[in-house]
């Protein structure tokens, strides 16, 4: 029962990584991908620095995820 809702657990935060790192347009900002552009180093801000916190808690659910699926 456990193994299930483990699986279950890390595929749906493997799915949620995947798309919040597709997300991020590969390092160029969100604004980039909305016509905004610019090659300088900015700090990031509003959505595009919440997607980035996001992806960051969703990496550490699916390792402590991961782990508890090798161990059970």
């Amino acid at each position: 029962m456990i193994d299930s809702i483990l699986n279950i657990a890390q595929i749906i935060l493997a799915c949620l990584l995947i798309v919040a790192i597709l997300l991020q347009a590969r390092g160029s900002g969100l604004g980039a991908a909305f016509g905004g552009g610019g090659s300088v180093y900015r700090t990031k801000r509003g959505m595009e620095k919440h997607l980035f916190q996001a992806t960051i808690v969703v990496a550490i659910l699916f390792f402590c995820v991961s782990l508890a699926n090798a161990l059970f």
